[in-house]
């Protein structure tokens, strides 16, 4: 089994009278590192490591960018985009949590109603962004003779007819299944083969 961590920006909060007492931009607004509807995903899978650059380039979405400014939903503009790491304060908050469940651990046993799920957010105490950090477990399948999109469709319906699976994803070199409980190796490869003349050479 292997894990991913998928972040979403699900609020941002701003409180101007206390940046008025306190900032020395009393005026300072709203975070501009995030947008509310940001997703990030983070991988930890062959030479990929997402965690140990601070998410540099694990934005998979933001909002559409302002017609005004160009800025809110700009990926450039956007921690974890292609042009910047996430915000050290809000690093300092998520980082443990992503880190969990990038090694497939219970992300907070007892406080949310699903172990794999964490709400929280950055540090700063005058605009802080709350974040939903998940835990996604999946399998690596090395399928070998996928030739065409009609394969792929073929193997991803037989996959997605399992209990359990709730996605699958074609990557160039092996073929990620998506679960909500642990599936048998051998209940996936049965249902990869069954498709037609496909093997299954090593699951991860």
């Amino acid at each position: 089994m292997q894990h991913k961590v998928k972040v979403t920006v699900i609020d941002k909060k701003l409180y101007p009278e206390l940046q008025a007492r306190y900032c020395a931009d009393p005026q300072a607004g709203a975070c501009p590192c995030y947008n509310v509807g940001d997703e990030f995903i983070f991988e930890r899978y062959a030479a990929t490591d997402d965690f140990w650059h601070m998410g540099l380039g694990t934005l998979r979405r933001t909002p559409e960018a302002s017609e005004n400014t160009g800025i809110p939903g700009s990926p450039e503009n956007t921690a974890g985009g292609p042009a910047m790491p996430h915000c050290s304060e809000a690093w300092d908050a998520i980082a443990r949590y992503i880190y969990t469940g990038l090694q497939g651990g219970s992300i907070m046993r007892g406080w949310m109603k699903e172990e794999r799920v964490m709400i929280t957010c950055c540090s700063d105490g005058t605009r802080p962004v709350i974040f939903k950090i998940q835990r996604l477990d999946y399998k690596i399948l090395y399928i070998e003779g996928i030739h065409c999109q009609t394969c792929r469709k073929r193997i991803a319906e037989a996959l997605a007819a399992l209990p359990g699976v709730t996605d699958v994803v074609f990557r160039d070199e092996f073929t990620e299944v998506f679960l909500d409980h642990d599936v048998e190796d051998r209940a996936l490869k049965k249902a990869v083969e069954s498709c037609g003349d496909y093997s299954v050479g090593k699951i991860d």
